[in-house]
């Protein structure tokens, strides 16, 4: 038997400030066996070097944090064997795991902040790790969708 779930995205996006922040999903559908990999693609446009995040939120649950990419390594590890490369020349951030199962059925959020608070004088302040936990600002979201789950 294979197992196979379907996911179907619906683009939010939110945007503030002067400057456009946004992230964008390529696919529209995809398709993916139960144990073959998969990747969840997810673009971003920013004036600003962004931070970029991965959340999932699983059926009857909140929010979850998989991953999230401010600045150094361009892959990232997450929870669950997810990860994700930040490539800035392709403006891109996708989500991977090698091996998906079923209990990976969720909604997926693809989501920037930009590392810019504030400006005064030209100076430019910084979040710093507690103040992104303590006031996380999603400036757009991408929400995959869980739609269809089979057995064949």
């Amino acid at each position: 038997m294979i197992l196979v779930f379907t996911l179907m995205l619906e683009v939010f996006l939110f945007l503030r400030g002067t400057g456009a922040q946004s992230v964008t999903q390529p696919d529209s559908l995809i398709t993916v066996p139960e144990g073959d990999a998969v990747e969840l693609r997810c673009k971003y446009s920013s004036s600003v070097p962004p931070y970029l995040f991965w959340y999932v939120q699983y059926p009857n649950q909140g929010l979850q944090l998989l991953l999230k990419y401010t600045s150094g390594n361009s892959f990232v590890s997450g929870i669950r064997g997810f990860g994700a490369e930040f490539r800035k020349n392709e403006t891109s951030f996708h989500l991977r795991k090698t091996s998906v199962h079923l209990s990976d059925s969720a909604k997926y959020f693809c989501a920037l902040s930009d590392t810019v608070t504030e400006t005064a004088g030209g100076a430019e302040h910084k979040h710093t790790e507690t103040q992104q936990l303590k006031r996380p600002s999603i400036s757009a979201c991408v929400i995959f969708r869980k739609l269809v789950c089979c057995l064949m």
